[in-house]
Protein backbone atom coordinates (compact mmCIF):
# COMPACT_ATOMS: atom_id res chain seq x y z
CA UNK A 1 0.00 0.00 0.00
CA UNK A 2 1.64 3.58 -1.06
CA UNK A 3 1.36 6.44 0.70
CA UNK A 4 -0.02 9.46 -0.85
CA UNK A 5 0.68 12.49 -1.48
CA UNK A 6 -2.62 13.68 0.08
CA UNK A 7 -1.48 11.96 3.56
CA UNK A 8 2.15 13.04 3.35
CA UNK A 9 0.79 16.74 3.16
CA UNK A 10 -1.69 16.05 6.08
CA UNK A 11 1.26 15.48 8.04
CA UNK A 12 3.02 18.17 7.18
CA UNK A 13 -0.18 20.94 8.13
CA UNK A 14 -0.18 22.30 11.18
CA UNK A 15 -3.03 21.18 13.06
CA UNK A 16 -4.25 24.85 13.55
CA UNK A 17 -4.33 25.19 9.91
CA UNK A 18 -6.46 22.14 8.95
CA UNK A 19 -9.39 23.84 10.71
CA UNK A 20 -9.84 20.72 13.56
CA UNK A 21 -9.23 20.43 17.05
CA UNK A 22 -6.60 18.19 18.16
CA UNK A 23 -8.76 15.62 19.49
CA UNK A 24 -11.44 15.56 16.84
CA UNK A 25 -8.40 13.98 14.02
CA UNK A 26 -9.40 10.27 14.19
CA UNK A 27 -12.76 11.53 13.42
CA UNK A 28 -12.49 12.16 9.96
CA UNK A 29 -9.20 9.80 9.54
CA UNK A 30 -7.70 6.64 11.19
CA UNK A 31 -5.17 6.09 12.63
CA UNK A 32 -1.83 5.48 10.62
CA UNK A 33 -1.04 2.10 10.36
CA UNK A 34 2.77 1.51 11.37
CA UNK A 35 4.58 -2.18 10.97
CA UNK A 36 6.99 -2.76 14.01
CA UNK A 37 10.41 -3.70 12.80
CA UNK A 38 8.52 -4.62 9.63
CA UNK A 39 5.27 -7.25 10.89
CA UNK A 40 7.60 -8.67 14.07
CA UNK A 41 5.08 -10.56 15.50
CA UNK A 42 5.19 -12.88 12.29
CA UNK A 43 9.12 -12.81 10.96
CA UNK A 44 12.47 -11.87 12.15
CA UNK A 45 12.53 -8.28 13.00
CA UNK A 46 13.97 -5.28 10.53
CA UNK A 47 14.30 -8.43 7.65
CA UNK A 48 13.59 -8.09 4.15
CA UNK A 49 11.02 -10.91 4.94
CA UNK A 50 9.39 -8.73 7.38
CA UNK A 51 8.68 -5.53 5.51
CA UNK A 52 7.61 -7.17 2.91
CA UNK A 53 5.18 -9.53 5.21
CA UNK A 54 4.19 -5.73 6.87
CA UNK A 55 3.51 -4.11 3.36
CA UNK A 56 1.71 -7.46 2.53
CA UNK A 57 -0.84 -6.73 5.43
CA UNK A 58 -1.43 -2.90 4.39
CA UNK A 59 0.84 -1.10 6.73
CA UNK A 60 0.91 2.96 6.01
CA UNK A 61 4.90 3.22 7.49
CA UNK A 62 7.70 1.05 8.01
CA UNK A 63 9.54 1.03 11.65
CA UNK A 64 12.71 0.36 11.71
CA UNK A 65 16.36 0.87 13.53
CA UNK A 66 19.89 2.04 12.48
CA UNK A 67 22.95 1.58 14.14
CA UNK A 68 26.62 1.09 12.67
CA UNK A 69 29.24 -0.85 12.21
CA UNK A 70 32.78 -0.87 12.49
CA UNK A 71 33.52 0.15 8.67
CA UNK A 72 31.18 3.26 9.44
CA UNK A 73 28.02 1.78 7.83
CA UNK A 74 24.41 2.05 8.11
CA UNK A 75 22.92 -0.93 9.15
CA UNK A 76 18.64 -2.01 10.30
CA UNK A 77 18.89 -3.75 13.29
CA UNK A 78 17.57 -2.71 16.72
CA UNK A 79 19.49 -4.21 19.41
CA UNK A 80 23.47 -2.88 20.39
CA UNK A 81 24.63 -6.54 19.77
CA UNK A 82 23.54 -8.95 17.31
CA UNK A 83 23.87 -11.91 19.60
CA UNK A 84 19.68 -11.82 19.97
CA UNK A 85 18.61 -12.23 16.61
CA UNK A 86 21.23 -13.66 14.62
CA UNK A 87 23.44 -16.14 15.19
CA UNK A 88 26.43 -14.35 15.96
CA UNK A 89 27.65 -12.74 19.15
CA UNK A 90 29.24 -9.44 19.76
CA UNK A 91 28.53 -5.59 19.59
CA UNK A 92 26.96 -3.88 15.95
CA UNK A 93 30.09 -1.58 16.21
CA UNK A 94 32.94 -4.20 15.94
CA UNK A 95 31.67 -5.57 13.14
CA UNK A 96 32.52 -4.47 9.31
CA UNK A 97 29.43 -4.31 6.93
CA UNK A 98 30.80 -7.57 5.20
CA UNK A 99 30.65 -8.99 8.61
CA UNK A 100 27.67 -8.81 9.62
CA UNK A 101 25.99 -9.92 6.82
CA UNK A 102 27.46 -12.94 6.49
CA UNK A 103 25.51 -13.56 10.06
CA UNK A 104 21.83 -15.76 9.81
CA UNK A 105 19.16 -12.77 10.98
CA UNK A 106 16.57 -15.38 10.29
CA UNK A 107 16.37 -18.51 11.86
CA UNK A 108 16.58 -17.56 15.48
CA UNK A 109 12.91 -16.96 14.94
CA UNK A 110 11.73 -19.22 12.51
CA UNK A 111 14.23 -22.25 10.36
CA UNK A 112 11.87 -21.18 7.25
CA UNK A 113 13.67 -17.70 7.29
CA UNK A 114 17.06 -19.44 7.41
CA UNK A 115 18.98 -16.85 5.34
CA UNK A 116 17.83 -13.55 5.87
CA UNK A 117 20.37 -10.95 6.07
CA UNK A 118 20.84 -7.20 8.45
CA UNK A 119 20.53 -5.24 5.77
CA UNK A 120 22.54 -1.92 4.86
CA UNK A 121 20.35 1.03 5.30
CA UNK A 122 20.68 1.92 1.69
CA UNK A 123 19.99 -1.61 0.35
CA UNK A 124 16.73 -1.39 2.72
CA UNK A 125 16.10 2.70 0.98
CA UNK A 126 16.35 1.13 -2.09
CA UNK A 127 14.07 -1.45 -1.54
CA UNK A 128 11.49 0.08 0.63
CA UNK A 129 11.72 3.99 -0.05
CA UNK A 130 9.33 4.41 -2.92
CA UNK A 131 6.75 1.97 -1.62
CA UNK A 132 5.78 3.09 1.62
CA UNK A 133 6.48 5.92 4.72
CA UNK A 134 9.21 4.97 6.86
CA UNK A 135 9.08 6.21 10.61
CA UNK A 136 13.16 5.01 11.28
CA UNK A 137 14.55 5.22 14.79
CA UNK A 138 18.07 6.41 15.17
CA UNK A 139 18.90 3.41 18.03
CA UNK A 140 21.77 3.95 20.44
CA UNK A 141 23.28 7.41 18.85
CA UNK A 142 26.11 8.27 21.69
CA UNK A 143 27.36 4.58 20.59
CA UNK A 144 27.53 6.29 16.85
CA UNK A 145 29.52 9.74 16.22
CA UNK A 146 28.22 11.21 13.47
CA UNK A 147 25.39 8.77 13.19
CA UNK A 148 22.85 11.63 12.01
CA UNK A 149 25.37 13.04 9.36
CA UNK A 150 25.28 9.51 7.70
CA UNK A 151 21.77 9.07 8.09
CA UNK A 152 20.88 12.21 6.36
CA UNK A 153 23.35 12.11 3.64
CA UNK A 154 21.51 8.82 2.69
CA UNK A 155 17.93 10.78 2.86
CA UNK A 156 18.94 13.69 0.70
CA UNK A 157 20.79 11.82 -1.72
CA UNK A 158 17.71 10.08 -2.37
CA UNK A 159 15.49 12.89 -1.98
CA UNK A 160 13.73 11.65 0.68
CA UNK A 161 13.49 15.67 2.32
CA UNK A 162 11.48 16.46 -0.52
CA UNK A 163 7.50 16.62 -0.55
CA UNK A 164 6.92 14.78 -2.87
CA UNK A 165 6.21 10.84 -2.76
CA UNK A 166 6.48 8.90 0.47
CA UNK A 167 7.30 10.18 3.84
CA UNK A 168 9.90 9.68 6.07
CA UNK A 169 9.62 10.41 9.82
CA UNK A 170 12.93 10.79 12.09
CA UNK A 171 12.74 9.61 16.14
CA UNK A 172 14.61 8.85 19.11
CA UNK A 173 14.98 8.85 22.78
CA UNK A 174 17.88 10.67 22.52
CA UNK A 175 16.86 14.46 22.49
CA UNK A 176 20.26 15.60 21.47
CA UNK A 177 20.44 13.38 18.46
CA UNK A 178 17.15 14.28 17.26
CA UNK A 179 18.30 18.06 17.81
CA UNK A 180 20.85 17.54 15.78
CA UNK A 181 19.37 15.62 12.88
CA UNK A 182 16.97 18.57 12.88
CA UNK A 183 19.53 21.12 12.02
CA UNK A 184 20.63 18.82 9.26
CA UNK A 185 17.28 18.51 7.48
CA UNK A 186 14.78 20.53 8.82
CA UNK A 187 12.20 19.26 6.45
CA UNK A 188 12.16 15.77 7.96
CA UNK A 189 9.60 15.35 10.90
CA UNK A 190 10.81 14.58 14.25
CA UNK A 191 9.41 11.99 16.66
CA UNK A 192 10.60 12.20 20.40
CA UNK A 193 10.36 8.56 21.95
CA UNK A 194 8.92 8.58 25.32
CA UNK A 195 9.41 5.01 27.57
CA UNK A 196 8.56 6.50 31.11
CA UNK A 197 7.87 9.46 32.78
CA UNK A 198 10.57 11.42 34.24
CA UNK A 199 8.81 13.25 37.04
CA UNK A 200 4.90 12.84 37.78
CA UNK A 201 4.11 12.62 34.60
CA UNK A 202 4.99 15.05 31.21
CA UNK A 203 5.17 18.62 32.03
CA UNK A 204 4.74 21.47 30.03
CA UNK A 205 8.16 22.23 30.07
CA UNK A 206 9.18 19.34 28.51
CA UNK A 207 6.89 19.36 25.43
CA UNK A 208 7.45 23.01 25.78
CA UNK A 209 11.38 21.93 24.20
CA UNK A 210 10.12 19.41 22.38
CA UNK A 211 8.09 21.90 20.28
CA UNK A 212 11.63 23.50 19.06
CA UNK A 213 12.42 20.71 16.82
CA UNK A 214 9.64 17.95 17.30
CA UNK A 215 6.09 17.10 15.82
CA UNK A 216 5.80 14.00 17.01
CA UNK A 217 5.26 13.47 20.87
CA UNK A 218 5.24 9.02 20.34
CA UNK A 219 4.69 7.13 23.92
CA UNK A 220 5.20 3.59 25.13
CA UNK A 221 1.64 2.02 25.19
CA UNK A 222 2.08 1.43 29.14
CA UNK A 223 2.18 5.36 29.92
CA UNK A 224 -1.16 5.95 27.79
CA UNK A 225 -4.08 7.61 28.94
CA UNK A 226 -6.57 10.24 27.46
CA UNK A 227 -5.16 12.80 29.83
CA UNK A 228 -1.77 12.11 28.72
CA UNK A 229 -3.14 12.21 24.58
CA UNK A 230 -5.06 15.54 24.81
CA UNK A 231 -1.90 17.16 26.91
CA UNK A 232 0.09 16.35 23.88
CA UNK A 233 -2.51 17.52 21.18
CA UNK A 234 -3.37 20.85 23.27
CA UNK A 235 0.41 21.07 22.41
CA UNK A 236 0.09 21.10 18.92
CA UNK A 237 2.10 17.48 18.25
CA UNK A 238 0.81 14.35 16.72
CA UNK A 239 1.53 10.99 18.46
CA UNK A 240 2.31 7.45 17.07
CA UNK A 241 1.56 4.79 20.34
CA UNK A 242 4.08 2.01 20.19
CA UNK A 243 4.27 -1.68 20.66
CA UNK A 244 0.50 -2.86 19.87
CA UNK A 245 0.15 -6.10 20.10
CA UNK A 246 -3.90 -6.56 21.00
CA UNK A 247 -7.23 -5.34 19.56
CA UNK A 248 -8.54 -4.16 22.72
CA UNK A 249 -5.47 -1.48 22.71
CA UNK A 250 -6.24 -1.06 18.91
CA UNK A 251 -9.88 0.22 20.25
CA UNK A 252 -9.07 2.57 23.23
CA UNK A 253 -5.93 4.10 21.58
CA UNK A 254 -8.50 4.96 18.51
CA UNK A 255 -11.33 6.46 21.07
CA UNK A 256 -8.32 8.41 22.19
CA UNK A 257 -7.71 9.77 18.67
CA UNK A 258 -4.04 9.14 17.85
CA UNK A 259 -2.63 9.77 14.85
CA UNK A 260 -0.94 6.06 14.40
CA UNK A 261 -0.38 3.10 16.10
CA UNK A 262 2.92 0.86 16.10
CA UNK A 263 1.98 -2.93 15.99
CA UNK A 264 4.06 -6.01 15.79
CA UNK A 265 1.08 -7.56 14.11
CA UNK A 266 -0.47 -4.76 11.82
CA UNK A 267 -3.48 -7.13 10.69
CA UNK A 268 -5.26 -5.89 14.39
CA UNK A 269 -4.85 -2.60 12.79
Amino acid sequence: MKVTTAIWRWFHIPLARKGLKTNSISETRSPIRIGHRGAAGYCPENTFASFHKAIELGVDFLEMDVQMTKDGELVVIHDSTVNRTTNGKGKVKDFTLREIQTLDAGSWFDPQFGGEKVPSFGDFLDEFSSKIGILLEIKNPILYPGIEEKIANELLKRGLNRSEGNQVIVQSFDQNSLKKFHQLVPSIQIGVLLKRFSGKGLSNRELDLFSSYAAYVNPKITMVNRRLISKIHRHGFKSFIWTVRNRKEVQLLRHFHVEGIISDFPDLL
